[in-house]
C-alpha cells in the first residue's frame, strides 16, 4: 500500500487555549495550548507512529516539529476509540497557526497519513 495514503478514517479534532499566566506579550512569548482528539473509524487498531508539525507565527515565521509519537506515547487507538492529549507551543506573535500530519500503522505495519487540518492561534480580541 501507498505509505503515503490519506486520511484513512481518522478524525482529528483541536480545541486551542491562550495562557496569559505563562506569556508575556511586551516580550513577544505569547503560549499557547492545544488539545488534540485522534479518532479511529477503521475497523482495525491503528498505532500514532510519528508527528510533524508546520507552526506559523504572524511574521511569517515558521517552524517544522518532527518527532516520535506524541507526548511522549505511541498510543494504539482502537476501532471507534479516541486518544486526547494537550500540548503547548510558544509563539512570537498574537497570532499563528499550526497544520501537519499523523503517522498511522495498522497491525500489520501498513503505514498512513492522517493530515491535521489548520487551526488557528490567537490571543482574545486579536481577531476581529
Amino acid at each position: 500500500m501507498d505509505p503515503f495514503e490519506y486520511g484513512r478514517n481518522i478524525q482529528i479534532d483541536v480545541l486551542t487555549s491562550y495562557l496569559p499566566e505563562q506569556s508575556d506579550p511586551e516580550a513577544h512569548r505569547f503560549v499557547f495550548s492545544y488539545q488534540i482528539t485522534v479518532t479511529n473509524h477503521n475497523p482495525e487498531p491503528v498505532k500514532l507512529v510519528s508527528r510533524r508539525w508546520v507552526i506559523t507565527d504572524g511574521n511569517e515565521q515558521v517552524q517544522e516539529v518532527k518527532g516520535e509519537g506524541v507526548v511522549g506515547e505511541q498510543p494504539v487507538i482502537e476501532p471507534d476509540q479516541s486518544f486526547s492529549y494537550t500540548s503547548g507551543t510558544v509563539l512570537a506573535t498574537e497570532v499563528g497557526s499550526m497544520q501537519g500530519h499523523y503517522e498511522m500503522q495498522t497491525e500489520d505495519e501498513d503505514r498512513f497519513i492522517a493530515p491535521i487540518p489548520a487551526f488557528t492561534l490567537a490571543q482574545p480580541n486579536a481577531l476581529h
